[in-house]
């Protein structure tokens, strides 16, 4: 959510919140990239990509870097990189080409971090529930139509953030990249209707198909203990259960604080807007809560991008065959570089054997 009519130049004195934000962003960039890379390769891997909920964990992870790399890097730049620079330099991003395409990729690829995560709930809760139509409803091509289609209605909902945005002269003259003063209010509809879409309506999905993955799960573990036939898809398919269950909680844990604060503070700024109305009181008690707002969504922001990250540890802590791929990935590319290493050695031994022959000695 994008956050309008505000000149976002670094102040004199920044706060810790606004510290923390700047010092904090770059490491969750850098170590979210690497873990989706990495994540990415790992469900590509040949046990792994066979199966429709690695299909939307692939797809997850893409939307994931492009969050972080369109979304997360460029609100650091703005925000952030100015307190340790001392002055804004990023004005690439603030040119209206520049500023549209990149507010409609970062709109599009969060609305995907957000949806992905609900479709690989109701994949799950299919897979939990309804396991005898789970070959006809969970299979990799099925994955991919929801994938593709889920794209295409990305693409055609967020239309409106580059249409109703632009770069704009602020006060001091400066370009920011902001909504249409012209559209300001619409705008700011069609935003909190973005935000419930992509943060309350996938909340209320995610909590109420795992309450019943979990009742699944438990009625499930009482009836059955006999021994049973363990097969290696079985049990990865148990894993992304559990890697579901600690998805979710980390999704609404990381997402609701944000939009809560988010939605507050520009409520705080359209009734501003009714400033010839208000006391000279009620305004300066106006200003002061929008100032302790934006300290505290420097915070929520900052813990909010950790979600775009937070993914491969999460797989790496609930999913033992994730981390038996992972090993297998590293330990397969050393083996690879001990026997390059041995092939040359070997090359290396015979040319000189071979140089040192009496056979092939010229003097």
């Amino acid at each position: 959510m994008h956050q309008p009519l505000l000149d976002d130049s670094t102040t004199n004195t920044p706060s810790p919140e606004h510290r923390f934000f700047t010092y904090v962003t770059p490491v969750i960039a850098l170590f979210g990239v690497v873990g989706n890379v990495v994540s990415l390769v790992v469900f590509l891997s040949k046990n792994m990509r066979k199966l429709s909920a690695s299909m939307y964990l692939i797809a997850l992870a893409i939307s994931d870097i492009m969050s972080l790399l369109l979304y997360v890097l460029p609100e650091w730049l703005k925000h952030g990189e100015p307190l340790l620079s001392g002055y804004s330099w990023p004005l690439l991003l603030q040119q209206n080409g520049v500023c549209k395409s990149v507010l409609y990729i970062q709109y599009i690829a969060r609305f995907l971090s957000s949806w992905f995560v609900v479709f690989f709930t109701i994949e799950r809760f299919i897979g939990v529930c309804f396991p005898l139509r789970r070959k006809n409803l969970c299979d990799s091509r099925s994955a991919a139509r929801v994938i593709l289609g889920a794209v295409v209605v990305a693409s055609a909902g967020c239309v409106f953030k580059p249409v109703l945005s632009g770069s704009f002269p602020t006060i001091n003259g400066a370009m920011l990249c902001t909504s249409d003063k012209d559209h300001q209010y619409f705008s700011f509809i069609l935003d909190s209707i973005f935000g419930v879409i992509i943060t309350f309506i996938p909340f209320i999905i995610i909590t109420v198909f795992n309450v019943f993955i979990i009742r699944r799960l438990v009625v499930r573990n009482k009836r059955s203990r006999k021994i049973r036939v363990v097969t290696t898809e079985s049990i990865i398919r148990l894993e992304f259960t559990f890697i579901l269950l600690a998805m979710s909680i980390c999704f609404v844990a990381l997402n609701l604080p944000y939009f809560a604060v988010w939605c507050k503070r520009y409520w705080k700024i359209r009734q501003m807007f009714n400033m010839h109305m208000m006391s000279p009181t009620t305004l300066q008690n106006h200003a002061n809560s929008i100032s302790d707002l934006d300290d505290t969504l420097h915070v929520t922001r900052t813990i909010f991008y950790t979600n775009f990250c937070i993914n491969f540890f999460l797989y790496s802590v609930t999913g033992a065959y994730f981390r038996k791929e992972l090993k297998h990935l590293f330990c397969k590319h050393d083996k690879n570089i001990r026997l390059i290493n041995a092939h040359r050695c070997s090359a290396y031994n015979t040319r000189v054997h071979s140089m040192a022959s009496p056979q092939t000695s010229i003097l």
